[in-house]
C-alpha cells in the first residue's frame, strides 16, 4: 500500500499530539531539573521510520511551547528551541540506528542512548544555564548535576516504556501495519 503525503503528515500529526499529551498531563514531572517525560518513550519510533522524527521534534516542540503558555515549563521559550533540538539530534540518531544491520533487539537496546545522552548533555546546559546553581558553584559542576538530573529521567523513561514499545511493534511486525512504506528495520 503506498502512503499518500496526507497519510504521513496525519501519521506525524497523531505521533507529535500523542507526545504532547502525554507530556502536558503530566506536566509537573515532565518539566525542570528532574523530568520523567513518560512522551520520551515514543523517541522509538524513529527506529522505524522518518515520519517518528518530525512526530516526536513537533511534539517536544508544542509540548514546551504549550508547557510555557501554562505556566508548567519554567525554562520558557528557550526550552522550545533548545530541548526540541535536542530531541531532533537524539530522533536522527535514532533512525540511523534503525537503518543499521544490527539485529533488531540490539536496536531497541541501543535505541534509547541518544536520548538519553543528547537531552542529558544539551537539556543539562540549558538548565545549569538558565536556573544556575548555588553561589560559588562552577558552571561545570552545574552542567553535570542538572545533565545527570536529565539522563537519569530520560534512562528511566526510555529503558522500560521505550523499550516496551519498540518491543511490541516488532511483535508481529507491527511497525510494518504502522509504517507501511518502512523497509524491514
Amino acid at each position: 500500500m503506498k502512503e499518500t503525503n496526507v497519510t504521513k503528515l496525519v501519521k506525524v500529526a497523531l505521533i507529535g499530539a500523542l507526545y504532547t499529551a502525554l507530556t502536558l498531563a503530566i506536566a509537573p514531572i515532565s518539566f525542570s531539573t528532574v523530568q520523567f517525560r513518560i512522551s520520551e518513550a515514543l523517541m522509538v519510533l524513529p527506529l522505524f521510520s522518518p515520519l517518528g522524527i518530525w512526530g516526536v521534534t513537533f511534539g517536544c516542540f508544542f509540548s514546551n511551547l504549550i508547557g510555557f503558555l501554562m505556566g508548567s515549563n519554567p525554562t520558557g521559550l528557550i526550552d522550545s528551541v533548545v530541548g526540541t533540538s535536542a530531541t531532533l539530534l537524539a530522533a536522527l540518531a535514532v533512525y540511523a540506528i534503525g537503518r543499521s544491520p544490527l539485529p533488531r533487539a540490539a536496536k531497541v537496546l541501543l535505541a534509547p542512548i541518544p536520548t538519553i545522552l543528547f537531552n542529558g548533555v544539551i537539556v543539562g546546559l540549558e538548565l545549569a544555564l538558565v536556573f544556575g546553581g548555588e553561589p560559588g558553584q562552577s558552571l561545570p559542576a552545574i552542567w553535570a548535576f542538572q545533565g545527570i538530573s536529565v539522563a537519569a529521567g530520560e534512562l528511566v523513561v526510555c529503558y522500560t516504556l521505550g523499550m516496551v514499545l519498540a518491543f511490541a511493534l516488532y511483535r508481529a511486525d507491527l511497525y510494518k501495519k504502522l509504517f507501511p512504506t518502512t523497509r524491514t528495520a
